[in-house]
């Protein structure tokens, strides 16, 4: 009897908070009506994250024959560089981790992740060993979280998983199969706003962002990503950077929170006059609380009627 080789599908190979894997049908729905017509699409991401939504139009639309990534975390892109390229260099890191990490106990576990945590955290280490220590610590830390302090250094603690997969060698290079069927532009990690001097001259650039969301409150600021700041102005410099994408013709699609002003106005309707809005329901599933753990509203912009 046959045995079926099971068939991995190229997805995130990270975990990422806000990670859109639990809404990609509903941002689907919410694409031009003729997408599925297009010929010959640039998708652009500049804020990719995790990549959910990269792998899912990669492979649900193949008119995409051009991409372009970006992200500030360098690490991260690091990471899908290593993937797209050289995959094995990667692989080979791993499951060195892999190896040592799963061959001793949980005492001793515990004292490797904070050993590993910290030679992540310090200098001098090679681009490659820091991409798989990312990989390491997004995987046995608490939640999968991405956090940093004030200087810059990773602090989630750790994660207690019995089984955590570390070296998942079938779903990288599923993805390094993915990223090689088009035309890939990785961006140096930095300003999103330079994915500008990638768009297409001849043919349609679609272009999906999600930042870093505006709390639901506007009372405080996203930082525990990248030492950053995203505020409301780095919020508004993100809408004249939609207006600037508009003006070249790309079709613009934005994620963010229902977030609300004093006077309990949606702060992006107000911000983004004249676009399009749909509202949607996404699941949270950080929270430490798994009561808390429920759906909110988040808003989608446009600047095309679907």
């Amino acid at each position: 009897m046959s045995i079926k080789k099971r068939i991995i599908t190229a997805r995130p190979f990270v975990k990422w908070a806000g990670g859109k894997g639990n809404l990609l049908q509903k941002l689907e729905a919410l694409l031009p009506t003729n997408f599925d017509d297009l010929q010959n699409v640039t998708y652009i991401e500049p804020f990719v994250g995790g990549g959910a939504m990269l792998f899912h139009m990669l492979q649900r639309y193949k008119s995409i024959r051009r991409a372009v990534i970006n992200d500030i975390n360098p690490d991260l892109i690091r990471c899908y560089q290593l993937i797209a390229r050289t995959p094995e260099i990667l692989i080979e890191h791993l499951k060195v981790l892999e190896n040592k990490y799963c061959g001793v106990d949980n005492l001793a576990r515990k004292e490797l992740f904070y050993a590993y945590r910290d030679q992540y955290n310090s200098e001098g280490i090679h681009p490659d060993k820091r991409a798989a220590l990312f990989i390491f610590l997004n995987h046995t830390c608490f939640n999968g979280l991405y956090r940093v302090n004030t200087s810059g250094k990773f602090n989630v603690p750790y994660g207690r998983y019995k089984r955590p997969v570390i070296c998942n060698e079938e779903l990288i290079m599923a993805d390094y199969r993915l990223l090689n069927s088009i035309e890939l532009v990785i961006r140096q990690p930095g300003d999103y706003k330079l994915v500008g001097r990638n768009l297409s001259r001849n043919h349609l650039n679609f272009v999906y962002l999600d930042p870093p969301y505006r709390p639901l409150s506007g009372s405080s600021n996203f930082k525990t990503y990248s030492n950053s700041p995203f505020g409301d102005e780095q919020q508004k410099e993100l809408k004249l950077f939609c207006d600037r994408l508009s003006m070249r013709n790309c079709q613009v699609m934005l994620s963010n929170s229902d977030s609300k002003e004093q006077n309990d106005v949606c702060y992006f309707e107000k911000l983004y006059e004249g676009y399009n809005f749909s509202r949607v329901l996404a699941p949270r599933f950080i929270n430490a609380n798994p009561e808390k753990r429920n759906e909110l509203e988040e808003i989608v912009i446009r600047n095309y009627n679907c």
